[in-house]
């Protein structure tokens, strides 16, 4: 008797699972764009320039104005899968994690379902094509997407590139692990305390701080509250237009 509970118990228990499984998946749109080698998905909306320097290669996405949230979830990882009830032109079983590095502007000259993919209240996804191809075929040229928000895996530390000038520090900081969404970062000179940056745009964030001539160390907040410190990763003797790697990530 004993152990037909522990059974029923442990059908339940996978019901439940299965039951949240399905229901972190929420419905989508997917389109792509970039090129077969997503060359001219460099730079963005995001500030993250070349990607592959970032951190990022081709596994990225553009996202609609539902889920760009002005900038707010660039360096989010998604990942998606194609409806295979709804097309035939899915790749049935396969999915892909994507980073969130651009905006996909709406278009209101074209209606949301002939051309407007991305406008308002739309999520759609303009996915790099060779992220796109691996769960649809190229002919669709739209399908339709379950995603879900995932854990960024990255390879590596955090990096940042600093620019701007000795009154105006403009840092990029990218390939972000966890949560991949910063929503707060501090600086500190080795002779400051710690300063707190604004973003400027995308995950571009400023310091009016002058900090010549000295170590740079980062504080970096992700919008899951976790946090990592990171200590003079730029030398006394750093630059405007270098990029720093840290050893840390989340």
């Amino acid at each position: 008797m004993e152990a037909v509970r522990i059974a029923l118990l442990l059908s339940l228990l996978a019901f439940v699972h299965w039951r949240v499984s399905v229901a972190q998946w929420i419905p989508a749109t997917a389109t792509f764009y970039g090129g077969s080698d997503a060359s001219q998905t460099m730079g963005g909306a995001c500030g993250y320039g070349n990607l592959y320097s970032a951190g990022y290669g081709v596994l990225t996405t553009a996202l609609s104005t539902a889920l760009f949230n002005n900038g707010g979830t660039c360096g989010a990882c998604y990942q998606i899968r194609c409806d295979p009830s709804k097309s035939p032109w899915c790749k049935v079983g396969k999915s892909i994690t994507v980073t969130a590095t651009n905006f996909c502007p709406p278009n209101y000259a074209l209606p949301s379902n002939q051309g407007g993919w991305c406008n308002p209240p739309r999520q759609h996804f303009d996915m790099a094509q060779p992220a796109w191809e691996v769960i649809g075929v190229y002919r669709a040229g739209i399908i339709p997407v379950f995603y879900q928000r995932v854990r960024c895996q990255r390879n590596g530390g955090i990096r940042f590139l600093v620019a701007g000038n000795p009154y105006f520090e403009l840092v990029t900081i990218s390939n972000v692990g966890g949560s991949g969404v910063i929503r707060a970062v501090w600086i500190k000179g080795s002779k400051t305390d710690w300063m707190p940056m604004s973003r400027n745009w995308g995950m571009n964030w400023q310091s009016g701080a002058y900090l010549n001539g000295q170590t740079l160390s980062f504080r970096v907040q992700t919008d899951d509250w976790k946090m990592v410190t990171v200590y003079s990763v730029a030398p006394t003797n750093w630059w405007f237009g270098a990029t720093y790697t840290t050893g840390l990530n989340f």
